[in-house]
């Protein structure tokens, strides 16, 4: 088994790297929303926890983690992200024995009433439309023994604006390994899927044909758009869950990211928890190449774990993310219900 993994992350890693590419392809991209995080606890800690992150968070940053701990949960985030866009999501898996875990999540954006503006009134012609972007998701895993731990994620991708639309499918695959000592290592490859291509009837246009008859129908025409990738990437953690007594705990991560079309990232975060019912966290993202280019800055939050009843609990998570370059950081806020 042991061989198994080795062969598997190794697999994994050199697969990536062979397609990765390099910062010239930046902006060559689309489906952006994908790389928008989700989850308090994750954001909180600079999305540095893949190794050992689990539950419904592991959805977005390893679905490996998602069999780690074996129970029924739901889970709804909420974040005020940039230039008043809005993000909700929303997770519910169980575990079935024997089985593994099966989940399902749905990621929204909000982008708010946009005025319609033409050629012939740029300052609008008093409507107004919003454009509907979601992330829909099936995700599974298996923990193979009592250190490994795989899982994968399939997703629907959808972008509409007014009568066009561009929909596409991705994938991820990750896998965890617990050491004894509280060590633990973690792989992803995120977002391998089909290109994207804008379609629709607001990409038609009514015009005159040349030559033809007086009262001939006009003829319609269809603008012709370019299919887009969508931002593919490879991530190594590597996380140590440190007790320092009996009530008290603390855990420091770290991650690399290989993007396709972007800079490659470190990501380092750490948890302290006391009585695992109260917990202080922190994080930090930085570019390898061109740091001072990083628009986001240093990340923190706050969590309770609450059971009401024996096998019954919420948990209601806070996180704080800086932005560069925009006057209001990101806010959000996770509430989790679980069944053990």
């Amino acid at each position: 088994m042991r061989k198994f993994i080795t062969v598997l992350i190794l697999s994994v890693i050199f697969s990536t790297l062979l397609m990765a590419g390099d910062v010239s392809r930046k902006g060559t991209s689309g489906a952006e929303q994908l790389l928008i995080p989700v989850g308090a606890r994750g954001i909180a800690t600079g999305g540095a926890f893949l190794s050992n992150i689990s539950g419904m968070e592991a959805i977005y940053y390893n679905p490996a983690g998602l069999d780690y701990v074996k129970r029924t949960e739901g889970m709804f985030s909420y974040m005020s992200y940039i230039a008043d866009i809005n993000i909700s999501y929303i997770a519910v898996g169980t575990s079935i024995e024997n089985l593994g875990t099966f989940a399902l999540s749905f990621k929204t954006l909000d982008f708010g009433d946009i005025p319609i503006t033409t050629f012939d009134s740029p300052d609008g012609i008093g409507a107004n439309y919003s454009p509907q972007y979601y992330i829909a998701g099936l995700s599974y895993s298996k923990m193979i023994n009592d250190r490994v731990t795989i899982g994968i994620n399939t997703k629907f991708i959808n972008e509409t604006i007014m009568s066009v639309n561009a929909n596409g499918f991705a994938i991820d695959f990750g896998v965890q390994y617990r050491f004894r000592q509280n060590f633990s290592l973690g792989a992803v490859v995120k977002n391998i899927g089909t290109n994207m291509r804008y379609q629709g009837t607001d990409l038609q246009v009514k015009t005159p044909i040349p030559n033809s008859q007086p009262g001939t129908v006009p003829g319609v025409y269809e603008a012709a758009t370019e299919p887009f990738q969508i931002p593919s990437y490879f991530s190594l953690s590597i996380a140590y869950d440190y007790a320092l007594n009996e009530q008290n705990k603390l855990i420091i991560g770290s991650t690399f990211t290989n993007n396709n079309t972007y800079e490659d990232e470190l990501k380092l975060g750490l948890e302290y928890g006391f009585m695992n019912s109260f917990f202080l966290r922190g994080g930090y993202n930085t570019i390898v190449k061109n740091v001072d280019k990083s628009i986001y800055g240093l990340t923190f939050g706050a969590g309770v774990d609450y059971k009401f009843i024996e096998g019954i609990g919420l948990v209601f998570d806070y996180a704080y993310r800086d932005i560069k370059d925009f006057p209001t950081p990101n806010h959000v806020f996770t509430i989790k219900i679980f069944v053990d």
